[in-house]
């Protein structure tokens, strides 16, 4: 009997972030969050997430963090 197992990467999810200035360029509005995860596999069929890793990406300056790199005290106020 053959079994087929393994790991693979998921879709890619991305959400813009409102509201938030850029901690390097400090551009408002320009990040994006981008959450990617690895899942295990049986015979091709997803069965459970290994793992999850979420980075922020400016598109003003292309520098991506991650989620320790943030603070709240970036955020735009609304006029």
């Amino acid at each position: 009997m053959i079994f087929f197992f393994g790991t693979r990467p998921g879709k890619t999810e991305t959400k813009q972030l409102e509201g938030v200035l850029c901690p390097f360029c400090e551009q408002p509005n320009t990040l994006a969050a981008i959450k990617t995860s690895n899942w295990f596999h049986f015979f091709w069929i997803k069965v459970f997430r290994i793992s999850s890793n979420t980075i922020a990406e400016c598109s003003h300056c292309k520098r991506g963090f991650y989620e320790e790199e943030f603070s709240t005290d970036k955020i735009v106020s609304e006029p």
